[in-house]
């Protein structure tokens, strides 16, 4: 079933109210456009339809003028004639084709008048759907404006966290380079201490070792 019932539906209707009620704009957008589109279709089938029918009664208009024309020609010349009988049978049948060509009038003004209504019809109709299809083209427009974003804010997304990690891991170099640093020093302060204590431990031998050869000199 189509959102629009009639040609006046179309005309009538108030875009911005129907998108902004819309769960999809874009959806409903290119729904609209389609229904403007067919119907523009069947306007424009309608106006040549009816042209074709205005060419033919047009044609019909010339022949019954010059039918009028010609029974007038004749009963000019039955009465030149003194044939007034002939003359009045012609003067009949011009004026069957002047009521004729009074009827066939009417309808050519009335085809005249849809034909001007069709076109009028058809320019609305043109208007409203340029205006849908310049909506359609905004919302594009803002589709790829979001897309472009949300890639802008991925891109600086990904960017801060990749930020993130060379600072952890600069962070983690420095700490490791200080521990490094404490090690180095904890190691030579540890070999410093065992080296004077060794010291101690020589000197104390030492002592021990020259009061024993003095004893002995002594004793000797």
């Amino acid at each position: 079933m189509g959102l629009f019932s009639r040609f006046t539906d179309i005309i009538n209707a108030n875009l911005n109210s129907m998108l902004d009620k819309a769960e999809d704009p874009e959806k409903m957008i290119r729904l609209i456009i389609q229904e403007m589109e067919e119907t523009l279709v069947e306007v424009r089938t309608t106006a040549a339809k009816h042209i074709a029918e205005k060419k033919t009664v047009s044609r019909q208009v010339r022949a019954l003028e010059s039918s009028i024309k010609n029974w007038q020609n004749k009963a000019e010349l039955a009465l030149e004639k003194d044939r007034d009988d002939l003359a009045k049978m012609a003067l009949s049948e011009k004026q069957k084709c002047s009521a004729q060509l009074v009827d066939i009038q009417k309808e050519l003004t009335q085809l005249d008048e849809f034909l001007t209504s069709v076109q009028d019809d058809a320019q609305r109709l043109q208007e409203k759907l340029s205006d849908a299809k310049r909506r359609q083209e905004a919302y594009a427009l803002r589709q790829e404006s979001a897309e472009v974003r949300l890639k802008v804010r991925q891109k600086a997304a990904i960017y801060n966290i990749d930020e993130a990690i060379g600072k952890f891991e600069r962070y983690q170099q420095k700490i490791d380079r200080v521990e490094a640093e404490i090690e180095a020093h904890d190691m030579t302060q540890n070999k410093d201490l065992e080296s004077q204590f060794r010291a101690l431990e020589t000197d104390d031998n030492l002592e021990q070792e020259f009061a024993e050869l003095k004893k002995k000199v002594a004793n000797g």
